[in-house]
């Protein structure tokens, strides 16, 4: 048998139609902020090369323009290992397993809120319930009560919310907006462990050096001290010249002790960064392998301009999805000062016998509705002038993250300029040293100068090593530094290859 629609339904249709097509989204469009438009980032423009130096991380370095930052930036040392160590790190570490989680619960957030936004919702309701009736109360007395009966109901019942001025679509937009953010986070975490894996790592192979050189300086200056005793026993020098000596020994071993507590502390931070405990000897090879010599310093430096550096480094993007989230929240301040049109609808059957329930419907419903607020005590205006300051609050935020970001990156960049310098004169001291130490064991070899004055000599090339090596550490921690600060972060798959 064809069932015809209920009239108040197709009365309802047209103009439930027309209101869907009618609909318009109020409140400000998002657009992304204009990016920095000078194309350098210091005052005074860069030289075309670093300074150089002979030895061991002495290359000039040069800067190159480049459309984007480098991904795997860390591949530009050369080191296996330390390539080892970084791809484990974006599997492993636990922060960057947070950071994951944290995407796909933003993500099933938005799924929710879309599906419960989007689409009407749909129940279906059983009931049975007891009931008797006193026909006394209705003032019914001439005929007897009916015996208690049970009631089943089954039905199905549509509402939908029609989104008439976009309130619907402007939270959707700002969920939407904090996905984007966690995907920008959990760049920015990627970014921030390979930086923290490729310092440390480097801080470690400085650590190995220094210590090695303290304890051959320790040597040098413990077999002068009893050269200098032995001569205080025949009256050769005075007893303030052993103190002095003394002291500038028991100064040096005191650098020994901080140097090894800095040792372990950094093999500490590097099992944590690798998701593994801090006794596991998982990644020791890897550690070992890892010395100054074989991290050679990039001679080319990937440098992008301050606009793309707005367009791809992670934190700004982050912080430009919040300032999105912002603008979309005073769409939906916006658009609460509108109507709500919504409309329901039902059908079912209630029956005293629950094999009847199923036979045919007789009962049904349709309703539609429409909210328009009045009077709320000035709140829903107050909560549109709250978002549009949050939008402000939000848009500063965006501004300071991106001058900060050109600080990190102009600072950089003077760093490595000073870093060369310095490394160019330690390594001057330290030829210079060496050549002295030459000299004093050729002349110590033919008699021209005492054990004293050649250890002495030794001693002073040891000192201007142990020098050079922290400036040499000092350069390839701040070109780590500018990759990192240009935002050339990677996804795990992509480091992996």
């Amino acid at each position: 048998m064809k069932r015809h629609m209920p009239p108040l339904l197709s009365s309802l249709l047209p103009l439930l139609l027309v209101t869907a097509l009618a609909g318009c989204t109020v409140g400000p469009d998002f657009h992304t902020p204009a990016a920095p438009q000078s194309p350098d980032y210091t005052r005074t423009p860069l030289p075309a090369a670093t300074a150089s130096a002979p030895g061991p991380g002495g290359v000039a370095q040069t800067f190159a323009t480049t459309e984007h930052a480098p991904r795997a930036w860390w591949k530009q040392f050369g080191s296996p290992a330390l390539d080892r160590l970084v791809d484990e790190a974006l599997h492993a570490s636990p922060t960057l397993d947070s950071a994951r989680a944290k995407l796909v619960e933003a993500r099933e957030n938005y799924n929710a809120q879309a599906g419960a936004a989007l689409f009407p919702s749909v129940d279906l309701k059983l009931s049975g319930t007891r009931q008797k009736i006193d026909l006394a109360a209705f003032g019914i007395t001439q005929v007897p009560n009916p015996a208690p009966f049970t009631l089943y109901n089954a039905s199905v019942s549509v509402s939908y919310v029609f989104d008439l001025f976009g309130a619907t679509r402007r939270a959707l937009e700002a969920t939407l907006a904090q996905v984007n953010y966690q995907e920008y986070e959990l760049e920015a975490v990627q970014l921030t462990v390979a930086g923290n894996v490729v310092a440390t790592a480097i801080r470690r192979a400085a650590l190995r050096s220094e210590i090695d050189l303290t304890q051959r300086l320790i040597a040098a200056q413990t077999r002068q001290l009893s050269i200098m005793e032995a001569r205080l026993e025949a009256g050769g020098v005075a007893r303030l010249d052993v103190h002095s000596q003394r002291t500038l020994l028991a100064q040096t071993r005191a650098t020994l002790a901080p140097l090894t507590t800095q040792l372990a502390q950094t093999d500490h931070l590097l099992a944590i960064l690798l998701g593994v405990e801090p006794s596991s000897p998982a990644f020791a090879p890897q550690l070992d392998a890892l010395t100054l010599d074989t991290l050679p310093l990039p001679d080319t430096l990937a440098l992008t301009l301050p606009s793309t550096l707005a367009r791809e480094r992670p934190d700004i993007r982050a912080s430009e999805a919040l300032l999105h989230q912002a603008s979309a929240n005073v769409g939906v301040a916006t658009a609460n000062l509108f109507p709500q049109i919504s409309i329901s609808a039902g059908v079912g059957s209630e029956r005293t016998r629950i094999e009847d329930v199923i036979t045919g419907l007789n009962i049904w419903n349709v309703g539609l509705g429409l909210t328009q607020p009045i009077f709320h005590g000035g709140e829903l205006r107050a909560k549109r002038r709250a978002s549009q300051a949050a939008y402000e609050a939000a848009f500063a935020d965006y501004k300071q993250t991106v001058l900060q970001a050109l600080q990190q990156v102009a600072d950089t960049l003077h760093a490595l300029q000073d870093d060369a310098l310095e490394l160019q004169t330690r390594d001057d001291a330290a030829h210079e040293a060496q050549a002295s130490a030459t000299i004093a064991h050729d002349r110590y070899a033919a008699g021209g100068v005492s054990e004293f004055d050649l250890i002495d000599a030794q001693r002073q090339a040891l000192q201007t090593a142990l020098d050079r090596t922290r400036a040499q550490a000092t350069r390839l921690t701040d070109t780590a530094a500018l990759y990192q600060a240009l935002g050339g972060a990677a996804l795990p798959d992509e480091a992996a290859r």
